[in-house]
């Protein structure tokens, strides 16, 4: 049976917090050809890097079938916790990083962690503020998501 090939999506990602905690946003491009499509969202309280893995998940969320995606990220919490499989090792020990320290962020882990079963994901670093268009464009609409009016609360990090 022939299996049809995966379409290419590059996901451009940043998240941005005022203050750490304090009201955060994150900002998604996807690139697929010539198709572009931005995301964003804001938080009233939350840190970045929740707003750093929420921009990835929001990415590969909205993708309607199984894709390669190429992630470009300036979060090494990110690509490290994925490429030295530090976040399936949490995942494996009940989210500690070892016997007394907790993982941050297990909910969203855990869901960015399915999705990189359901997509082929690569994950690449590129250092922020530093003149890379996508990554600086994302920048700023994570940053003006932060600063919206309207901003949502993050139920995972606030106990509402």
């Amino acid at each position: 049976m022939s299996q049809q090939a995966k379409s290419q999506v590059t996901l451009f990602t940043d998240g941005a917090c005022s203050g750490n905690p304090g009201p955060g946003g994150y900002g998604t491009l996807l690139v697929h050809g010539p198709h572009r499509k931005e995301l964003s969202g804001g938080f009233r309280r939350t840190t970045n890097n929740r707003m750093e893995l929420l921009a990835v998940i929001t990415g590969l969320e909205s993708l309607k079938r199984s894709c390669r995606v190429t992630v470009y990220t300036d979060s090494n919490y990110i690509v490290q916790a994925v490429n030295k499989g530090w976040a399936r090792k949490w995942r494996s020990l009940g989210w500690m990083r070892n016997k007394k320290d907790r993982a941050e962020n297990p909910d969203l882990w855990e869901r960015l962690l399915a999705l990189c079963e359901i997509h082929e994901v690569a994950f690449q670093w590129v250092r922020g503020h530093a003149g890379h268009t996508e990554n600086e464009y994302v920048d700023r609409i994570a940053v003006a998501a932060s600063q919206s009016s309207d901003l949502a609360i993050d139920t995972g990090y606030e106990r509402v």
